[in-house]
């Protein structure tokens, strides 16, 4: 019997229309990975990880990114399951960095720079870790003192990314500088003292965007973007570089993440935003958190939409967003019940998506005459993969069988995938408890710039603004929008009027927004290019 997953040909049509599956070649990935049920991965891909930080993520993406661009296939069309590739260790760089905190000792207490260096390579030659020969010598002739080599580790460690969640040093990560910045997340075998691929910090949603941006309809357009990121030759990578010995360093294959959809609305929407902010003319490395933070953004979005879409619902998800107000407002609670139904919505999706199996065709043949529950069985665990004796030990019914499923796939969910919208939320500054007990959408003054930097290129009248924001990331702030998606009975335009000018005050107070007249007000991206 061949295995195939169920498709939206197969299981009840969503209210809200699915985007087109992906090709597989080979063995679908429910039965590729050793993971039971296979419902999260099914709908949104392997995986969406709430534990995995917004700035995670983009370094697990550019440990991708750089592993292609190696091979020559940076961001290749349609990103293909399965996705693999071979990133970097650089297990002599972390152990320095991050393994190896005597050095400003050493360098302080022996002030001859030869006892001081023999000193150290002595004491890392037993303290290395995942390292099969750990001689450091190679960083004596790069240095003109055993001070001077410290002084410089002791900058690099200060550009370490998510210093406060990071508590082992395998686990630890640099501001992506350029290629020799790049890693992976591992472990160390303490007994075999090898590297072993983690996936706490790295949860393959990194891996995730990468596919999107492969699926994008302006993939083309970000490869040179990306490839500069990857291959970025500065003074920082070029001091990261004299830390690390000469050669590729020690790789092993990964992959086989699984991203279900062959495009979306969101995956071009993303690259056309890093795209925006590509054509800015930023500092070096200034223009990492925007590209974070929409990445965050779109992430979200596409774990809404899809949540959405097997929920049964009509529209696609909005947000209202509470620009915050020192007293409580209508539009505070306006956000506060859209957030909850929000964030409700992945769980809906897994009740309707167990529910779909047992409406087909296929499930309502095995579940009739004799033998039903074996051939039920045999259907969740070529659809699900999910089904054997230690899954399942009550009465052998079908429908017993299907309402056991729900509830084993709605705890899993209920761990990581369902908290998604909230973790990430929170992380990009979309989501706030600022002056409240509970959840609500009020955005941050870093996330509207990320926007307005991704969406004006030179200004942009404020009420045209606010519509942008609604039609592109379904953000609600204005009176206008909110006509659109609020019940009669519970709108009020003075409320939203109100909402709107406390963000026009704030983008003023932050330079980003000009009023020519009482009835004109401009948005202006600082950095945007000037109209010819």
């Amino acid at each position: 019997m061949t295995a195939v997953a169920p498709t939206p040909a197969e299981l009840p049509e969503p209210a809200g229309r699915l985007p087109p599956l992906a090709p597989i070649a080979g063995p679908h990935p429910n039965h590729h990975h050793k993971i039971s049920p296979w419902l999260d991965e099914q709908m949104w891909g392997h995986r969406l990880w709430d534990a995995e930080s917004p700035w995670l993520v983009f370094l697990e993406f550019l440990t991708v990114a750089d592993a292609c661009q190696r091979e020559g296939r940076l961001l290749e069309a349609g990103g293909a399951y399965p996705l693999t590739f071979r990133p970097q260790q650089r297990m002599f760089l972390r152990n320095i960095l991050f393994n190896s905190d005597d050095m400003a000792r050493a360098a302080e207490e022996i002030r001859d720079s030869r006892l001081a260096w023999e000193t150290w390579l002595a004491r890392m030659g037993e303290r290395a870790r995942g390292v099969h020969d750990p001689d450091f010598s190679y960083l004596r002739p790069r240095f003109h003192s055993f001070e001077e080599f410290a002084r410089v580790v002791r900058l690099l460690r200060s550009g370490v990314v998510e210093r406060d969640s990071n508590k082992r040093w395998t686990s630890r990560f640099l501001f992506p500088f350029g290629r020799h910045a790049l890693y992976e997340d591992l472990n160390i075998n303490q007994g075999t003292n090898s590297a072993t691929r983690e996936y706490i910090n790295f949860g393959r949603t990194g891996e995730l965007l990468y596919l999107m941006l492969c699926r994008s309809d302006r993939r083309a357009d970000l490869v040179p973007y990306v490839a500069g990121i990857v291959d970025g030759a500065g003074q920082w990578d070029r001091l990261v570089a004299a830390l690390q010995p000469e050669g590729g360093g020690d790789q092993a294959e990964r992959g086989n993440s699984y991203l279900p959809y062959a495009s979306h609305p969101v995956f071009d929407a993303l690259a056309e935003d890093w795209l925006a902010v590509s054509r800015l003319d930023l500092p070096t490395f200034d223009a990492y958190p925007h590209l974070v933070a929409l990445a965050g953004l779109h992430l979200m979005r596409y774990h809404l939409s899809i949540g959405a879409a097997w929920a049964g619902r009509q529209a696609l998800p909005t947000m209202v967003c509470e620009i915050v107000a020192p007293k409580k407002t209508l539009v505070r609670e306006l956000s506060l019940g859209s957030y909850a139904q929000n964030d409700a919505l992945s769980t809906e999706a897994i009740e309707q998506f167990v529910g779909a199996i047992g409406r087909t065709p296929a499930w309502q043949q095995a579940a009739a005459g004799h033998g039903a529950f074996a051939r039920c069985r045999e259907l969740l665990r070529h659809w699900v993969s999910w089904g054997e004796r230690k899954d399942y030990d009550g009465p052998n019914d079908p429908q017993l069988l299907l309402k056991e499923l729900c509830t084993v796939a709605l705890k899993r969910h209920r761990q990581h995938v369902a908290q998604f919208h909230r973790s990430f939320g929170r992380e990009i500054g979309l989501v706030s408890r600022r002056g409240t007990t509970r959840l609500r959408y009020a955005p941050t003054d870093e996330l509207m710039e990320s926007l307005l930097f991704a969406n004006v290129v030179h200004r942009m009248e404020f009420g045209e603004f606010l519509q942008c924001l609604f039609e592109r990331y379904g953000l609600v702030i204005g009176d206008r929008e909110a006509e659109h998606v609020t019940p009669a009975e519970e709108f009020d335009r003075k409320a939203f009027q109100k909402n709107a000018h406390r963000l026009e005050q704030r983008l003023a107070s932050l330079g980003l927004l000009r009023r020519l007249s009482d009835a004109c007000a401009y948005v202006v991206n600082p950095y945007g290019r000037s109209p010819v």
